[in-house]
């Protein structure tokens, strides 16, 4: 029976190009930032997901069985896969303690902290799922292969082609709860939970920063008002005093008032990087409850895939069993493709917004060290 599944190569239908956010990824209904007046994501993770830095890590994410590749009884390896955390995180570790390491310890740096350690490990856990999700590729293979091959009617099957349907099966059934982990394994609760604090705490500072570059419009308005009020006063004073009197007034109604603009455009300038990194949180809080969503219907399908594969061998190479298994495997066969292909698209778009997210945060705290106290 060897001999017939050596035969069995595995070809490549499509070549699929990185996702876009255009569409189907910007239009899920964990998305919700269309109801949110203060943030509109899509122009900026458009922009993200295409950048060609980005396309590189998709070129890592998506994995496609070699054309060329025979697969045989036995012979399925799950190799080690060659996707590392610094290949898909930016800004780097490295760069990112550089960034902390002098920046005053308040509760809101505390967070950022945090919220940098805890993107590394969701990096982590979306590497694992993308591992997964190739291993599910190639343990899915043969039997789509065998699909591709065998005629539609299976009443029409020689014994032999049950013979072949068989061994699949089993190689199947004594690699997949071996090798694919329970949903249980992807647990994004610690990233969820820091996202809502630091965007609590954010949202807070916000509304404090805000309160003060008011306040400071306010001064700088007021200053403006006494530095006209001062320069008539010193036009009509001129008449009766000195020259020298004249400059020591005017440099001293200026002073303040030539200060104040130059404080408030450096904290509106946090104030704009703040904003970027709530954009940045938000987004990336959203976008995992969507992976993990697109993980647990991934695990649904494999578990019913699986259970129809556990009916075709439960009596041997009974041919009525093996029927109805082929035809209930041709009913899910796209489904499973479009769920594998669904996680791999959605984790380039996660690990693209953990980076946007880190970069947001590393420009506040560039700018938190610029601005004055």
């Amino acid at each position: 029976m060897l001999h017939c599944l050596r035969r069995l190569s595995l070809t490549a239908k499509t070549k699929l190009s990185p996702p876009t956010l255009e569409g189907g990824l910007v239009d899920d209904n964990t998305l919700s930032s269309r109801s949110s007046p203060t943030v509109n994501l899509s122009k900026a993770y458009i922009h993200a997901v295409q950048a060609s830095s980005n396309k590189e890590i998709w070129s890592k994410v998506h994995h496609e069985v070699p054309p060329a590749l025979n697969i045989e009884v036995a012979q399925i390896e799950f190799q080690e896969e060659a996707l590392q955390l610094e290949d898909v995180l930016k800004p780097s570790h490295e760069h990112v303690q550089e960034t902390i390491s002098p920046i005053k310890r308040d509760a809101l740096n505390e967070l950022i902290t945090k919220y940098f350690d805890n993107t590394e490990q969701t990096a982590r856990l979306c590497i694992l799922i993308s591992q997964n999700v190739n291993k599910a590729r190639l343990l899915y293979a043969p039997v789509h292969k065998l699909l591709d091959v065998l005629p539609l009617d299976s009443d029409s099957l020689s014994q032999a082609q049950y013979d072949l349907a068989f061994d699949i099966f089993l190689q199947f059934h004594s690699l997949v709860n071996h090798h694919f982990p329970c949903r249980d394994t992807y647990n994004f609760n610690n990233m969820l939970d820091c996202s809502l604090q630091l965007k609590n705490q954010i949202e807070l500072r916000l509304h404090k920063s805000r309160s003060k570059v008011k306040l400071l419009r306010c001064v700088t308005r007021g200053s403006a008002v006494c530095l006209i009020a001062a320069t008539v006063g010193v036009v009509i004073s001129a008449v009766i005093i000195a020259t020298h009197g004249l400059a020591a007034l005017v440099s001293i109604s200026i002073s303040p008032a030539c200060l104040l603009p130059s404080n408030m455009e450096k904290k509106e300038a946090v104030l704009v990087q703040l904003d970027f990194a709530t954009k940045g949180i938000f987004f990336l809080h959203n976008h995992l409850n969507t992976v993990k969503s697109l993980v647990d219907r991934l695990h649904y399908v494999m578990e019913s895939y699986n259970g129809t594969i556990r009916f075709g061998i439960e009596s041997g190479r009974d041919r009525y069993h093996m029927q109805e298994a082929l035809k209930q495997l041709r009913r899910k066969h796209s489904a499973s493709l479009e769920e594998l292909v669904s996680v791999e698209e959605h984790l380039y778009v996660c690990f693209t917004a953990i980076n946007m997210a880190r970069d947001h945060l590393l420009n506040y705290l560039r700018h938190q060290n610029q601005a004055p106290r």
